[in-house]
């Protein structure tokens, strides 16, 4: 893939998409229960600079680099529990109301349960070729969040209900190298 043909610069938000607090959860609640054991890799996006995506088909995920092109390797001293932003695809898809799910600013997007009861701090999913682990870093909604997708999208994010249900996302460290593609499938790795 051209890596340079599918680098765009991130829009500001369209307001007239925000969705109240009350249409966001009805929404929510309309969605049917996401895998909880096996799911799918649905997008992957490298973050080059400040409010730029590269939409990529498949990376090969290090535990150095992180997502191939992405600033967290440039940064000074990247923080490893903040390697992988990672978001369930349908949440983000609902919240967006239309929008590209790339103005989340997250790395991944799957098909699975990323709540705190599903995937607690520390477990292990394969993913693609890629063994990736739960981070005890919480993946939080910011100003930037809220200018895209509105107060009451920050508000539902940030509630303790949200929180738990980790609506904003997670972030995951790369425990083993491997490949990664959208449609690669996903395996949660259960501890005995």
């Amino acid at each position: 893939m051209d890596l340079e043909a599918a680098t765009w610069t991130v829009p500001d938000g369209d307001s007239s998409r925000h969705l109240s607090l009350s249409d966001l959860e009805g929404r929510l609640l309309e969605l049917g229960p996401a895998p909880k054991e096996q799911g799918r890799v649905v997008a992957l996006f490298s973050r080059p600079g400040s409010n730029q995506r590269t939409t990529l088909d498949r990376a090969k995920l290090t535990k150095t680099e992180g997502m191939p092109g992405d600033r967290w390797s440039q940064n000074d001293s990247p923080k490893p529990e903040q390697q992988l932003a990672t978001m369930q695809a349908d949440v983000a898809e609902t919240i967006a109301n239309g929008q590209p799910i790339g103005l989340f600013g997250d790395n991944l997007f799957f098909d699975l349960d990323l709540s705190e009861s599903n995937l607690p701090v520390g477990t292990q999913l394969r993913a693609g070729e890629a063994l990736l682990e739960v981070s005890p870093e919480p993946h939080d909604g910011c100003l930037k969040f809220k200018a895209r997708f509105g107060q009451d999208a920050l508000r539902l994010v940030s509630r303790k209900v949200g929180r738990g249900r980790n609506l904003r996302g997670i972030y995951l460290t790369v425990v083993e190298d491997g490949e990664l593609a959208a449609g690669d499938p996903i395996e949660v790795l259960r501890q005995v």
